[in-house]
């Protein structure tokens, strides 16, 4: 059984607990709420870190006026199990008032990536998640941090920070993490479970699956996801792997926006454009 791990809320008690650690960390920030798709992110950072150091916390900069901020699912105790589970050394848990003090006056500006797609739908979102992550970036101070690619812009941007802002940091994308049916592990999911409308939201892997298979990835998932009446998409489209135009062959990424109920979901994965269906 691992040893469980040191619960810190406040930045003083992470510094001091974070200066015991000899070697390297790694690192996996989290909005809590966890589930098998973090305990991925775990494992890959202790592949290749001595200690992994895992935050919990919702940050409100990310929320929009009319998002789920009070009813996004918390368990904290629940967490720390499974950090436990995953081999975690520290447990980073802070309040709201122990990371933001003061109104923040200096924000992460994302530039033009930060205004598509996620960004487009969610204005400020992407100020928010980088804003946090610098400063978690700067308080944990890690060797490595692990994103699951599932947040795929998300993790385009924080590889931008790291780069443009040349902060010390290895940035390692972890591939998601599915069910059985296919289905993108989430925190949200259970609002699905909720609902009723899990079926609903399995047309996101069949559209998934269907660009895969085609030269043309984008009309297949769009066949699929027009079919499914319970089901809104927000955004569909192909990108280049940085996110630009796609191309006109070659790799691609498929990203996925889509409301199920009142569940905002999103997905994405490689594809490849004009290319022989499978």
């Amino acid at each position: 059984m691992n040893t469980p791990p040191q619960v810190v809320t406040t930045i003083a008690d992470l510094a001091t607990a974070r200066a015991r650690l000899a070697g390297t960390v790694g690192f996996v920030p989290t909005m809590g709420s966890l589930h098998d798709g973090h305990t991925h992110n775990m494992r890959a950072a202790l592949d290749r870190a001595d200690h992994l150091v895992v935050s919990v916390f919702v940050n409100p900069l990310q929320f929009g006026p009319n998002e789920d901020f009070e009813t996004y699912p918390r368990d904290l105790d629940a967490d720390v199990a499974l950090c436990a589970e995953a081999g975690a050394a520290i447990v980073f848990a802070p309040s709201v008032d122990e990371m933001y003090p003061a109104p923040q006056q200096i924000h992460v500006d994302p530039g033009p990536l930060g205004d598509i797609l996620e960004g487009a739908s969610r204005p400020g979102f992407f100020t928010g998640v980088l804003t946090v992550v610098a400063k978690l970036f700067g308080l944990v101070k890690p060797d490595f941090a692990c994103f699951g690619e599932k947040d795929y812009q998300q993790l385009a941007l924080v590889r931008r920070l790291v780069d443009e802002l040349n902060l010390d940091v290895e940035i390692i994308g972890v591939p998601t993490v599915r069910d059985d049916n296919g289905l993108a592990r989430s925190s949200r999911n259970v609002y699905l479970t909720e609902a009723g409308r899990y079926d609903d939201a399995l047309a996101i892997p069949r559209a998934i699956d269907a660009a895969q298979r085609s030269a043309d990835p984008l009309g297949a998932a769009r066949a699929v996801l027009d079919a499914t009446d319970g089901l809104r998409l927000d955004y569909l489209t192909v990108r280049a792997l940085d996110l630009g135009d796609a191309p006109t062959s070659g790799p691609a990424r498929l990203l996925i926006a889509a409301v199920v109920g009142t569940t905002r979901l999103i997905d994405n994965a490689p594809v490849h454009v004009g290319e022989n269906d499978v």
